[in-house]
């Protein structure tokens, strides 16, 4: 999903992506541009290496998605974790930023040029570029985070989020909290990485109109017919009117909690909540909004948060230390790869009894007394 927020998410391009796109090259690692626009790169940088030796001379590199590393969430997040590896473990960094899907494979190859040890490529939308420069770069290890492990590739490693589970708890809260009985969400796109969140989110509400007799509504998406509400256009995770257009469309139809997955054009929600005068609230996801995206704080009541800053900490740590593996790295409830967010400001206005819950609901999707059924999680 994409941009942080509050961008946050996300995420997401289309999932074609072209392979003669034109790329800048690639930027000192720290801090992240903000202006999309790459520095050169530093042609005399360390020489790749097998890992395992001198850390001063072991290079991580990461590439963008369209939403850049400033979005506040899904890049901006998986960059952090770039940035830890630089200041834990003493190594070399380097980072480029994609404005569009056509420069993703160039961009790629940028890295492949400056020598970096480990590329880490950020959301779904690189995934025919990753697996074309592994296929073609076996020396060279990859991590792309949103996206499996490539069937028969041995040098590229899948960082992947069970959102759907803290999405459920999410969507839970949000049953407990709606005044109007009706709540809503909706997406950029209708991809994988972004529905897993609304299924979540969906099946939470489900599970408490079960367990407490309630009759609360969900708004924008239908998970039996897997389709519901999008921005949709050219650029649906960047789209912040749109996203505020949408926002006001489920609001005008009773939603007071929002969940929008739709990275940067999520903030077009965070607004019409703002703007509702305290009668809406939202729920962000992949970053902590309320740390994210502090002006609207104030709105959001928690966050589905996934730990890609600890995914891609620990690939880069395997790869240093020689012990990279293409296993897919695999985010749930249970190892702290995502998360329900803290409350912050709605800690105090939360119904009697309502975390209790929350901790018996996570407990059981962890020991599967609670199935989650959406179709999205990783298998």
């Amino acid at each position: 999903m994409k941009k942080s927020l509050l961008s946050a998410l996300a995420i997401a391009g289309a999932s074609a992506l072209a392979l003669a796109g034109c790329a800048a090259p690639p930027s000192e690692g720290s801090p992240a541009p903000t202006d999309k626009a790459s520095t050169p790169a530093d042609t005399s940088s360390p020489a790749a290496t097998d890992g395992g030796g001198d850390a001063a001379n072991f290079l991580a590199c990461m590439v963008s998605d369209a939403g850049g590393f400033d979005d506040k969430s899904f890049n901006e997040t998986a960059y952090k974790g770039l940035m830890d590896a630089k200041d834990k473990l003493g190594i070399q960094t380097k980072e480029i930023e994609s404005n569009a899907e056509s420069e993703y494979a160039g961009n790629v190859q940028s890295m492949i040029d400056a020598k970096c040890n480990i590329i880490v490529t950020v959301g779904f939308a690189l995934a025919s570029a990753t697996e074309a420069a592994a296929k073609q770069h076996p020396d060279v290890n990859f991590a792309i985070v949103d996206n499996s492990s490539f069937e028969g590739v041995t040098n590229a490693k899948g960082l992947i989020f069970n959102t759907a589970q803290p999405a459920f708890l999410a969507g839970y809260t949000a049953a407990a909290m709606s005044k109007t009985g009706t709540v809503g969400t909706f997406g950029g796109a209708n991809y994988p990485t972004v529905s897993i969140f609304m299924d979540g989110f969906a099946e939470g509400v489900a599970y408490h109109n079960e367990a407490k007799g309630t009759s609360v509504k969900v708004l924008g998406w239908d998970e039996a017919k897997q389709d519901g509400q999008f921005i949709g256009g050219q650029n649906p995770f960047g789209d912040i009117p749109g996203g505020k257009n949408t926002a006001n469309t489920l609001i005008a139809q009773g939603a007071d909690i929002i969940m929008p997955v739709a990275g940067p054009a999520g903030i077009g929600a965070l607004q019409a909540a703002q703007e509702s005068g305290g009668k809406v609230n939202a729920i962000w996801v992949d970053t902590d909004g309320f740390v994210s995206a502090p002006e609207y704080g104030p709105q959001i009541v928690t966050s589905v948060e996934k730990a890609m800053d600890v995914a891609v900490f620990e690939a880069i740590t395997a790869a240093k230390d020689g012990k990279f593996s293409s296993d897919a790295y695999v985010g749930t409830l249970e190892n702290d790869g995502v998360s329900l967010a803290d409350f912050h400001d709605f800690a105090d206005k939360l119904p009697e009894g309502l975390q209790a819950e929350l901790d018996q609901v996570k407990a059981d999707i962890i020991s599967g007394k609670i199935t989650i059924k959406s179709p999205s999680q990783p298998k």
